[in-house]
């Protein structure tokens, strides 16, 4: 005889964990996937006059780098010139 599937609870339905799920993260180790990541990507929150504009990431990124190529190009700042002593009889 096959048995009914178990309907869900209202427990289960719900956001909270229940008392049994105890996690122990000391025993977690390092994400060993995480090395074979690409690209790191980063999440900008646009708001919402802006992404009214750029209906895409690609439109963003292309407007981006316009803006990149048309600012001033900045030159490092100049590292300050040390004097080294000579050495007594050299």
């Amino acid at each position: 005889m096959k048995k009914a599937p178990a309907s869900k609870s209202a427990a289960a339905t719900t956001d909270q964990l229940r008392d049994e799920y105890h996690f122990d993260y000391a025993k977690a180790k390092p994400n060993r996937f995480a090395s074979r990541a690409v690209h790191a990507q980063l999440v900008v929150a646009l708001d919402e006059d802006v992404s009214s504009i750029f209906s895409t990431p690609e439109a963003v990124n292309k407007a981006l780098r316009a803006f990149i190529q048309a600012m001033p190009r900045q030159s490092p700042p100049k590292k300050a010139v040390t004097r080294t002593r000579r050495k007594k009889g050299a």
